[in-house]
């Protein structure tokens, strides 16, 4: 028989047609999940050569760090709630975390993560130690970054110690007039003491000061001791991440003796003993920082009180921790676990701690690759079991296939016998598989209503698997990131207006928005009806609701002295997108703060001034208008802007049609601004209007409601000058975010 002949009886068969759909159906299914769920826009491009080889995807996570302070170890905030401020990256204020692998690795020192921060004071000047993963050789070193402005910025200064082997928790301390680092070394199976040399760069080996392969140890003076803790995992009925051992001695040089109770702890992972950071003494009261690594490594910090630490003896006590629980989940930059506390005080009244968090748990990426190909091979066998059950694929093997030989059976006696039993195995599995087949099949007929049931829930099955294979090996981990700019993150807040009658679409926005990396604060301006209670909505953040004396479109920029943020995004509260529409619409406006920047555009041109919609201005390439409805601005230039005295008259006229507030604004940014371009457009993946499923919606008349907006745009023109000077054109920042 010719190829020909061949490949069209092939093509013809049963079995190919099946095989052709369900690779069709899978396959389809695949791009649509995809399309809905995963972000077609790509990450901003690395700042140089050297950021495209860090912060690559890591089984031991993504660890970055942040910065607290409080006025006391047990009322530590973010440094966002310090209001520390840094203008040259629009970072008001700036966020945490301050220190991440992209900033170590845009300053040429290719990261992973950053983990286990050491503070080391001196004056006014803040010095951070910490492991980074270094990306190329994929093992442990010691970094230091410093920063001189309250931990607003930090200047990455090198790596300090880059061994032969791993190296963590760079523990650094004062002894006699110098400054010592004791790093975790467990593969060179001992403990090593190191002396600056230069501080903060060169260091050098001063002394091995105990030949066990400690882990997460620390060195502190008290009671007249200097005492080491520590946890040796390699001993004999050890519990990893459970073990906790104390030597003490007169000198952190040594000799060290054991604690007559060790391992004074050796118990579940899940309680503490593991050290967790730098301890420290407040009011007199010792307390040790311990890691509960019972659901993931490092999933958080637990404090204890240590009551009595002597030769003999030793006792701890739990005590709440002072720091606030991540309640953005997997969004937030600590959400999934944080691990590493060092606190220490700045003055009498004032605190100052970095700590390290994850937003995934340890061995993420491992995970969800085994989920997801197991999903899909799932998703395949059931297709192959329905092929079976149809008639269209026969389970079977030619015995021929068993037999043939191309050489001498005695040139391959062995490997042939190895052939002749992968045959009968296969020729057996196939033979019960299709007395299987044909005993269901007498039964259950692919033609009777419960065959096609049964088919039908394979079919759904076969999606909901191809659907869970996508989104574990494609859609990433979930989590919602936030952008940075110059190494900076910073924070805004969402503000949104509504009245009584559209309770029911507050409460999911809020649930959703609140949720977002970047969100401080959501404000709700009430302008109708009684307003709900706070303790009614599912937030992750603080919730404002500003009750207006009268319905009117311009509360929505009312001057708001209490909004602790520079940035605010009005954002209607029938509007539904991403976390990551959000952010990156928040990066642009951080490169661009003395603009509007948002997500719907709009074209204002003609003679009266007509208002039309996207489509249209995309047909005439370009927009020169951006609704506010959801739109970031700077609201203290903003909303002043909008108040003054000047625009009195603008607002009337939005009283007046109850409509046209943000065409105002889109004037009043045209005509004051120093700026040429005014505007910036950002393209969302996907939005959904859900005022239409509610029937609330205010410009439900789609034609009447635009022959309001042009009149308004005579009237604004008249009294402001021209807006359709300038018309902007999609695509022109060369970063695909909006085309």
């Amino acid at each position: 028989m010719s190829l020909g002949r061949r490949w069209r009886r092939c093509v013809r068969s049963a079995v190919f047609l099946f095989a052709a759909s369900a690779a069709i159906l899978l396959g389809s299914t695949v791009a649509l999940f995809a399309w809905l769920t995963v972000s077609p826009f790509p990450k901003p491009l690395p700042l140089s050569p050297s950021s495209a080889s860090g912060c690559r995807p890591d089984g031991e996570g993504s660890w970055s760090v942040g910065l607290f302070y409080g006025d006391s170890p047990f009322s530590l905030k973010p440094i966002e709630f310090w209001n520390v401020w840094d203008n040259e990256t629009a970072a008001w204020p700036v966020a945490n975390p301050v220190v991440t692998c992209a900033s170590a690795t845009d300053a040429g020192f290719p990261s992973n993560f950053v983990a286990d921060p050491f503070l080391y004071i001196q004056e006014d000047i803040l010095y951070l130690f910490f492991e980074t993963k270094n990306s190329v050789t994929l093992q442990g070193d010691i970094g230091v970054a410093m920063s001189k402005d309250k931990g607003a910025t930090w200047h990455h200064l090198g790596i300090v110690l880059d061994e032969e082997w791993h190296l963590s928790y760079p523990y650094v301390f004062s002894y006699q007039d110098q400054i010592y680092m004791m790093p975790e070394g467990s593969e060179k199976e001992d403990l090593r003491l190191y002396r600056a040399v230069n501080f903060p760069l060169r260091w050098t080996l001063e002394k091995v000061i105990l030949k066990k392969p400690l882990i997460d140890s620390f060195i502190i003076n008290h009671q007249g001791y200097f005492w080491l803790f520590g946890s040796d995992f390699s001993s004999v009925g050890a519990n990893k991440n459970g073990e906790l051992e104390i030597w003490y001695s007169s000198s952190p040089l040594g000799p060290w003796k054991p604690h007559k109770q060790n391992p004074v702890h050796n118990m579940d992972k899940s309680l503490g003993a593991r050290n967790a950071g730098r301890p420290f003494t407040y009011q007199g009261e010792l307390y040790r920082p311990g890691q509960d690594c019972g659901g993931t490594y490092g999933q958080r910090i637990r404090l204890f009180n240590v009551k009595v630490l002597a030769k003999d003896e030793y006792e701890e006590v739990e005590v709440p921790l002072g720091l606030d629980e991540p309640q953005k989940g997997i969004n937030a930059w600590n959400g999934a676990r944080y691990h590493h506390l060092d606190v220490q005080r700045l003055t009498s009244d004032h605190w100052v701690a970095v700590t390290d968090g994850d937003q995934v748990p340890s061995g993420d990426v491992v995970r969800r690759l085994l989920i997801g190909y197991s999903a899909f091979g799932a998703a395949i066998v059931l297709v192959i079991l329905s092929g079976v059950f149809l008639s269209a694929i026969k389970c079977n093997l030619p015995l021929s296939q068993c037999l043939h030989f191309s050489r001498k059976r005695s040139d391959v006696l062995q490997s042939q016998e190895h052939h002749l039993q992968h045959c009968s195995l296969f020729r057996w599995l196939c033979s019960h598989l299709n007395n299987m087949t044909s005993l269901l099949g007498g039964r259950i007929r692919p033609n009777t209503c419960t065959g096609q049931s049964i088919l039908a829930i394979i079919f759904v099955v076969v999606v909901s698997l191809t659907c869970i294979g996508t989104h574990y090996v494609y859609g990433g981990n979930g989590a919602g990131e936030a952008y940075s700019l110059k190494g900076h993150y910073s924070q805004f807040t969402l503000v949104t207006m509504t009245y009584d009658a559209r309770l029911w679409n507050l409460k999911m926005y809020v649930k959703h928005y609140s949720r977002c990396t970047s969100i401080r604060e959501i404000l709700v301006v009430w302008n109708k009806g009684q307003p709900p209670n706070v303790t009614r909505f599912d937030s992750a953040v603080p919730l404002r609701i500003r009750v207006e004396k009268r319905n009117s479109l311009n509360n929505r920029f009312n001057v708001d002295p209490s909004i602790k943020t520079r940035a605010v995004l009005e954002l209607d509260d029938d509007i539904m997108m991403t976390c990551d529409n959000i952010e990156r619409g928040f990066k642009i406006w951080r490169d661009h703060p003395d603009r509007i920047v948002g997500f719907y555009p709009r074209v204002a041109e003609g003679k009266p001034l007509r208002y039309r919609d996207e489509k249209y201005a995309r047909k005439q390439g370009g927009y020169n208008m951006i609704l506010t409805g959801a739109a970031f601005m700077d609201h203290k230039l903003a909303f002043e802007r909008y108040w003054s005295n000047d625009t009195k008259i603008g607002r009337d006229i939005v009283d007046k049609f109850f409509n046209c507030e943000d065409l105002l604004m889109n004037f009043l940014y045209a005509n004051a601004s120093s700026s040429r371009k005014t505007i910036e457009y950002v393209k969302p993946s996907w939005a959904l209007d859900t005022s239409k499923f509610s029937g609330v919606a205010i410009s439900r008349n789609t034609q009447e409601h635009y022959q309001v907006r042009s009149e308004c745009l005579a009237r604004f023109s008249e009294l402001y000058g021209d807006l359709a000077a300038n018309k902007w054109s999609f695509g022109s920042r060369k970063d695909g975010w909006d085309v």
